[in-house]
């Protein structure tokens, strides 16, 4: 019997501070008129001291749930989509998984920058419609306020911060992730690069718009503007074509088109090589500027909450980003809202699962103290384990 990846459930997360371009234009020689006819963007959400990547996706994932009305324990897998983790290990997914007290999932974070959030929906879909998995939790999660370089007015005019995700559950019911396209060009990686800590020299400035001083170089995203649009605007109707074929349809069929929201001019450009009116596409970007990972799931959240998406609406997911990476997915929307359906026995369930996720992990960490003080460590602290049990060289 055949199976379905439907999207069931759907939130988002964004920090409280709005950053303006009149703002910006106070310490980057620019103005909001150049912002608004370059990019089409008037403001961002930038993170504070207290709001992370993995706060922003807690967030996300809790409304997500809360909107399909399961519970965490029910979740197979979480794949964070994100350009920010706090940590290149432990991933920010097992963070997520954690807090959630999603007790039976496994979790993992995926790496294609802007287009992260195509390749994780895409994945996940594949595991459900292969029959391994029954529900993945997916979200796009980026603080990129914190790898940007105030100073460049190339970047720091573009990018936001903020969080999306989604549950994908299976369903014999056709429709939900129907087709996917994913694609790279690792040639033109020095386009868009974030290097990675320890990567060496790399760009970096004194302090952020917060005004918080930065006492250790930190590798910050370096872009080639005009290369980058160049790319974008030849990818985006290609594989938008490409991926409506895929699902055996026409344009006609799609309701809406949800670019990731880089540029508007990009977008605009893509309506164009499409043949499409404006109106066709979700355009959030004004508000929140370039999000990344989580860019398309912040449009998807607000449209739905607009009444712009209804059901049985197929949809073209659309993103573009660094590696270089694209890709493209259609989903039939086939589900009703059911945010108002929610039971109060499951709200007060999940609310329970995540009082109780804290104290467990504070249980398990002292245990795993005991358990190593009870059973003896290295004899030499400072060795490191090498896989042999015991913390010595062999």
């Amino acid at each position: 019997m055949q199976r379905y990846a439907h999207i069931t459930g759907w939130g988002m997360s964004v920090p409280e501070r709005v950053l303006t371009n009149a703002e910006l234009a106070r310490t980057v020689d620019t103005t909001d008129e150049w912002i608004v006819s370059h990019t089409g963007i008037r403001e961002r959400r930038v993170a504070g001291p207290r709001e992370t990547t993995t706060s922003l996706a807690i967030e996300a994932a809790r409304a997500a749930l809360e909107c399909a009305d399961v519970s965490p324990r029910q979740i197979d897998l979480i794949i964070v989509a994100t350009s920010t983790p706090e940590n290149m290990f432990p991933a920010t997914a097992c963070a997520v998984q954690d807090t959630l007290g999603a007790d039976h999932a496994g979790a993992f974070d995926l790496s294609a920058a802007c287009t992260g959030f195509i390749y994780a929906m895409e994945m996940g879909a594949a595991l459900i419609r292969s029959g391994s998995l029954q529900t993945v939790l997916i979200i796009g999660a980026e603080t990129l306020s914190r790898v940007v370089n105030w100073q460049d007015r190339g970047t720091c005019i573009l990018f936001g911060d903020g969080a999306g995700a989604f549950l994908l559950q299976a369903s014999e019911t056709p429709g939900g992730v129907m087709s996917s396209v994913l694609r790279s060009d690792g040639s033109g990686g020095p386009s868009l690069v974030l290097p990675a800590a320890g990567a060496g020299s790399s760009p970096s400035a004194d302090s952020n718009h917060n005004g918080q001083n930065s006492q250790i170089s930190q590798p910050l995203i370096t872009m080639d503007g005009k290369e980058v649009y160049r790319f974008a605007t030849r990818v985006m109707a290609t594989v938008t074509r490409e991926v409506v074929a895929a699902a055996g349809l026409t344009m006609d069929d799609i309701a809406l088109v949800v670019p990731h929201q880089a540029n508007q001019r990009i977008i605009d450009s893509a309506a164009r090589l499409l043949n499409l009116p404006k109106d066709r596409f979700i355009v959030n970007l004004d508000r929140y500027g370039n999000t990344s990972a989580a860019s398309i799931p912040l449009a998807i959240c607000e449209a739905v909450a607009e009444g712009r998406i209804r059901p049985n609406d197929n949809l073209v997911l659309v993103g573009f980003g660094g590696g270089l990476t694209w890709g493209a997915s259609v989903v039939q929307w086939n589900v009703t809202p059911r945010r108002q359906e929610v039971s109060n026995i499951h709200r007060l369930s999940r609310r329970s699962v995540y009082a109780f996720s804290g104290m467990r992990t504070a249980v398990r960490r002292g245990l795993r103290r005991v358990e190593t003080f009870w059973n003896g460590g290295p004899e030499d602290e400072n060795s490191s384990s090498n896989g042999n049990g015991n913390g010595h060289k062999p």
